[in-house]
C-alpha cells in the first residue's frame, strides 16, 4: 500500500468524522442519499458522454494504482544497462541477448535490440522518443478523466441544490419552518458532496496519477540516455555514473547546507 495514500485517507477520514460528530447535533443530517445520487450519477453519465467507453472503463484499475505503492526499478535498469554495455564492447552479441531475455523493462529490451541490429542512432532516438511521447499522452489523458469528473462533481452538486430549493419554495407558502429548515438544509448537501468528491477524491487521484507519469518518464528518460552512450561507445563505469546521476538525491541541487554538515565539504574548502 502506499503510505502517502494511507494517511490522506485516514486524515479524510478524521475530518469527516469531526464535521458529523462536533458540528452537528445529528450525523443523520448530513446523509442524503438522493442528493449523493445526483451527484455520483450526474458525474458518471457526463464522465461517459465525454470519453470513449474503453477509457472510462480503465478508471477502477487507475483507482487501484493510487493505493499501490509501485516501484520503477531504476537500480535495476542501470544494473542491467551497464551489464549489457559491457558485454557489448567485449563484442559477446549471444550474451546481450540472453540478458535481453530476462529483462522485464520492454523500452530497455527495445532499445537494446535497435543497438544489437545496428540500427542508426538517430532511427533509435526516434522511435524510443515517440514511445516516451506516446506513454505520457495516454497516461496524461487517464488523470485527465478525473480532473474531468473533479470540474462535473460540484456542477451536479449545484443542480441537487437547486432542485432541493425548488421543493422548498413548495412549501414556503405554509411559513412552517420544521418543513422549510430541514429542505434547506437537504439541497445544500447536494453542493457539500459534490465539492467533497471533487476535492477529496478525483483531484487528489488525478494529481497522483500525474505524479506516478512523471516517474515513469524521468526512468524512461534515463533508459534512453544510457543507450544513446551505449551507441556512442562510451565506457561502462563512464555510462554507470551517467545514469546514477539520475537517481541521486541531494538535499539542494546548487548548495550544500554547509561546513559540518554530512555533504560534500569541496565547497567549504575553496571559501576557505
Amino acid at each position: 500500500m502506499n503510505p502517502s495514500t494511507i494517511i490522506g485517507m485516514l486524515a479524510s477520514i478524521v475530518l469527516l468524522v469531526s464535521v458529523l460528530f462536533f458540528t452537528a447535533e445529528s450525523p443523520q443530517s448530513f446523509l442524503n442519499l438522493p442528493g449523493l445520487a445526483i451527484v455520483l450519477a450526474g458525474t458518471m453519465a457526463a464522465t461517459f458522454i465525454s470519453y470513449p467507453l474503453r477509457e472510462v472503463l480503465r478508471v477502477v484499475r487507475l483507482v487501484g494504482l493510487v493505493f499501490r505503492r509501485e516501484n520503477t526499478y531504476t537500480r535495476d535498469d542501470i544494473k542491467e544497462l551497464v551489464d549489457m554495455a559491457r558485454l557489448w564492447f567485449r563484442g559477446d552479441v549471444r550474451a546481450v541477448e540472453d540478458a535481453l531475455e530476462r529483462t522485464r523493462n520492454p523500452f530497455l529490451r527495445t532499445g537494446i535490440q535497435l543497438v544489437i541490429a545496428n540500427t542508426k542512432e538517430e532511427e533509435i532516438f526516434d522511435l524510443l522518443r515517440w514511445r516516451i511521447a506516446r506513454l505520457k499522452a495516454r497516461e496524461h489523458a487517464e488523470a485527465q478523466i478525473f480532473r474531468t469528473m473533479a470540474t462535473y462533481a460540484p456542477a451536479f452538486g449545484m443542480i441537487g441544490t437547486l432542485v432541493g430549493l425548488v421543493n422548498m419554495l413548495e412549501v414556503m407558502e405554509a411559513g412552517d419552518l420544521h418543513v422549510i429548515g430541514p429542505r434547506m438544509a437537504v439541497a445544500l448537501l447536494t453542493t457539500f458532496y459534490g465539492i467533497l468528491l471533487a476535492n477529496l477524491v478525483f483531484k487528489p487521484v488525478a494529481v497522483k496519477l500525474e505524479r506516478r507519469t512523471e516517474e515513469r518518464l524521468i526512468a524512461m528518460n534515463m533508459v534512453l540516455e544510457g543507450i544513446s552512450l551505449i551507441t556512442k561507445r562510451r565506457l561502462p563505469s563512464f555510462i554507470e555514473e551517467t545514469l546514477n546521476s539520475f537517481v541521486a538525491n541531494y538535499h539542494d541541487e546548487i548548495r550544500d547546507p554547509g561546513p559540518g554538515s554530512q555533504n560534500d565539504p569541496t565547497e567549504a574548502g575553496q571559501n576557505a
